[in-house]
């Protein structure tokens, strides 16, 4: 039997450890979850769970993991918190017995969570990323504005560095910041607001000024093998909420996975999301990690993190996988439970 570690990271890991016990009938895999929350939710899908200390980053947290996997006699782990070091250390911790189940290398690691740097290196004709400039002062963001505001109906702001969107807003040239509270627009910003705000500050972290891509959204989780993609379902997002998200089989998305799985030599479970804007398709970005609707990719057909792991462990040609619904629609319904 294996011991599969899951440390600290994002609320999906519950649905991924629920999903690898559905389809683990054999009983091959024990799964362990940590996490520095008591009353993690994960903590009811996994076999036995424990508590991370807090405030441990960087080298600290890397020997305590090290120490973690030789007391609780972990043979793969599956990491989230300081993906990018622990790839990096990997043999450390195949030195005692633990194989570790990386997305890449801590350097494509930091990268992927470098919007900008990402984007600007970034040769994918297929599906390339919207017209954006990086800036983090007044006058790069006055210079962006002139040079992006007329050739684009629309723009919007994010962080260079974010996850789930945080930080991302649309600018409004219209309605003040009061009048957007009050209508309830969501992710939208007025423009002059945010230049007086940006103004003030002598410098911010870096943000991307870019063209607001207006059509459908695509988010694809992957599974692959070093390089080379296994399996990808990709998910059409309606603009109207409440109707769930459609299965979508495209074959511009899938060759643009299938291109960036090999250029970046993806490995395990990840997720790329895409958008149409004027010119067709384009690349907003690759998420190193299961997406927060894993569960919904997953109710088309293949079991990703099953595979995934499945696959890792044994090799991908003793793992199958079925055939994906095309044009199923599928949601996620809330679950009330007791926490830990």
């Amino acid at each position: 039997m294996q011991r599969v570690w899951f440390n600290k990271t994002y609320s999906s890991v519950a649905t991924a450890i629920k999903l690898i016990r559905e389809a683990d009938l054999a009983g091959h895999y024990e799964l362990i979850c940590s996490n520095t929350n008591a009353h993690a939710g994960a903590f009811l899908a996994a076999h036995e769970h424990a508590i991370e200390p807090a405030g441990l980053s960087g080298d600290a947290y890397l020997d305590w993991c090290l120490e973690f996997c030789r007391e609780h006699s972990i043979t793969i782990f599956w990491p989230g918190k300081e993906a990018g070091l622990i790839a990096q250390q990997r043999a450390r911790f195949e030195q005692q017995g633990t194989r570790v189940l990386s997305v890449a290398t801590r350097e494509t690691l930091a990268l992927m969570h470098d919007k900008a740097r990402f984007c600007a290196g970034l040769d994918l004709p297929i599906a390339p990323p919207a017209q954006f400039c990086a800036v983090d002062t007044i006058a790069q963001y006055d210079r962006a504005y002139d040079l992006l505001r007329p050739l684009h109906r629309k723009l919007c702001i994010k962080p260079s560095e974010s996850v789930y969107g945080l930080g991302f807003a649309i600018l409004d040239e219209e309605r003040s910041g009061a009048q957007l509270l009050l209508a309830g627009a969501q992710y939208h910003v007025n423009a002059r607001e945010l230049r007086a705000g940006l103004a003030e500050m002598r410098q911010f972290k870096p943000l991307l000024l870019m063209e607001y891509l207006d059509g459908y959204e695509y988010s694809a989780d992957c599974v692959a093998d070093d390089g080379l993609l296994i399996c990808a379902v990709p998910r059409k997002k309606p603009h109207v909420g409440g109707q769930g998200q459609l299965i979508d089989l495209r074959d511009d998305i899938l060759q643009a996975c299938t291109q960036l799985t090999r250029s970046y030599r993806l490995n395990g479970i990840f997720n790329i999301q895409f958008r149409e804007g004027k010119n067709g398709l384009a690349l907003l970005e690759i998420n190193p990690r299961m997406s927060g609707g894993i569960g919904m990719a997953c109710a088309a057909g293949p079991n990703l993190p099953y595979i995934a792991l499945r696959g890792f462990d044994c090799g991908f040609s003793q793992v199958s996988v079925p055939p994906i619904r095309n044009g199923m629609r599928v949601g996620e319904l809330a679950l009330a439970v007791e926490l830990p």
